[in-house]
């Protein structure tokens, strides 16, 4: 996690809605505090757990509560409870079993953080160019192989591209989903921020990875232990989809 500011590109009324979370609330609690439905609650909660790429209401909500210091617990007044009542829009209810993909929503640029970052950001999608593993990937260190070599091949061939900093094929890599909500310039902008001091990658090998079962399909979820020059021990955690008998990446984090 990048220090206590959190760079999950959440919005005002999702950081709302975790930080009375937090505070022992539930989906239905929250919506009665702010006078809005369950659905447009559970809907923040579902784009913030995207954004922050897990899988938890209530660990997405320790997690802002940790990158803010506790001020959501120690100060009550900080939540600025006040009533928003301009988005309605209905969804799935909560279910913190459900897994984490994609960009998330985002409602406009800011000078934060935008869109998808590899610190703590979310992204989307595969790489279409097959480029060969780097001969400094370090061996397998989970105990068992991976369940899904594809998913794992696509998976390094996308970070590959982010590897030598190529933004234009990395981003045309993305799914519609990620490509949507993010700009070409809002992706080389937050790389060139965050990905590209973390310096060349000394190692990187495979973690796990797992079958996640959600709609519609389910999603695989691969972990990579990686080693860059400025950042000595990192877990690359990166989502992929098949779509169309390709894979995609829906979500990567670096923590």
């Amino acid at each position: 996690m990048p220090g206590k500011d959190a760079c999950w590109a959440l919005t005002e009324k999702e950081k709302q809605t975790l930080r009375l979370i937090v505070r022992g609330h539930d989906a239905k609690s929250v919506a009665r505090s702010l006078g809005l439905s369950v659905h447009t609650i559970n809907e923040r909660l579902r784009d913030a757990r995207r954004k922050m790429a897990v899988s938890s209401s209530r660990e997405a909500a320790r997690l802002l509560l940790d990158a803010e210091g506790g001020a959501g617990l120690a100060h009550p007044d900080f939540l600025g409870d006040a009533r928003i009542r301009d988005d309605a829009i209905d969804s799935l209810d909560d279910q913190d079993g459900t897994p984490v993909v994609g960009a998330g929503r985002t409602y406009r640029p800011s000078s934060r953080l935008i869109g998808v970052v590899l610190m703590t950001l979310v992204l989307s999608l595969l790489a279409l160019v097959a480029l060969p593993q780097s001969p400094t990937t370090a061996p397998p260190t989970a105990t068992t192989a991976p369940a899904n070599a594809e998913a794992v091949a696509a998976a390094l061939n996308w970070l590959d591209l982010v590897d030598q900093y190529d933004w234009d094929a990395s981003y045309r890599g993305t799914g519609p989903a990620f490509r949507k909500l993010n700009t070409l310039q809002v992706w080389s902008r937050t790389s060139q921020r965050v990905r590209v001091p973390l310096g060349a990658v000394i190692s990187r090998g495979v973690v796990s990875a797992e079958e996640v079962p959600a709609p519609p399909a389910g999603y695989t979820m691969v972990k990579f232990r990686t080693s860059f020059a400025n950042k000595a021990d990192a877990i690359e955690t990166v989502t992929l989809d098949r779509v169309d008998g390709r894979w995609q990446i829906v979500g990567v984090t670096i923590g």
